[in-house]
């Protein structure tokens, strides 16, 4: 089964079922998903906006996830450290 991209207009709910990372990603980020005890329903955006994100902001969480998404299939382990606290990638 083929995972749903990841952008903003990813519904919270197939986010977190085809990348389990998002979880604790979105928790840092103090947006609660259905598997962390708030029942949120809709899109990355919306949920984001609700939390009063910039667009900028969620651009930014659409970057991080996807560098997630990338390393979490990497057979190389990768040579790039994201941090989300501030949003960098370290080398």
């Amino acid at each position: 089964m083929e995972k749903t991209p990841i952008t903003k207009t990813i519904s919270i709910e197939d986010l977190v079922d085809d990348y389990s990372f998002a979880i604790d990603y979105l928790a840092k980020k103090g947006i609660r998903c259905l598997r962390c005890g708030e029942p949120i329903w809709g899109t990355l955006e919306e949920a984001a906006k609700e939390k009063k994100f910039s667009a900028e902001d969620i651009d930014l969480f659409v970057s991080e996830l996807n560098i997630m998404a990338e390393e979490s299939v990497s057979d190389s382990g990768g040579n790039k450290k994201l941090d989300i606290n501030i949003g960098r990638i370290e080398s």
